[in-house]
C-alpha cells in the first residue's frame, strides 16, 4: 500500500498549512509508516492510505516519488 504523509519539516513546528509538505511511503500499515519515519525530525500531521483512484491522481504530479525507506 502507498501512504501519503503530510508533515512539517521540524518536529517542534506547529502545523501551518502553507508550510505543510508531503511524501509517499510504501508500507503495510500506518504504524509501519510512522516507524519508518521515526528517525527523521519531522512533525507528522496526517498519514493517509491512498486508494487506487487517489493514487492515480497523485501519480500525475511531477513531484510524486515513493520514498525508499
Amino acid at each position: 500500500m502507498i501512504f501519503k504523509v503530510l508533515f512539517q519539516e521540524r518536529a517542534e513546528e506547529a502545523p501551518v498549512r502553507e508550510r505543510t509538505k508531503s511524501l509517499y511511503v510504501e508500507a503495510e500499515t500506518e504504524r509501519e509508516v510512522r516507524t519508518k519515519l521515526a528517525d527523521r525530525n519531522i512533525n507528522i500531521e496526517y498519514v493517509q492510505v491512498l486508494n487506487e483512484e487517489h493514487l492515480e491522481y497523485e501519480q500525475q504530479s511531477e513531484d510524486f516519488q515513493v520514498e525508499n525507506l
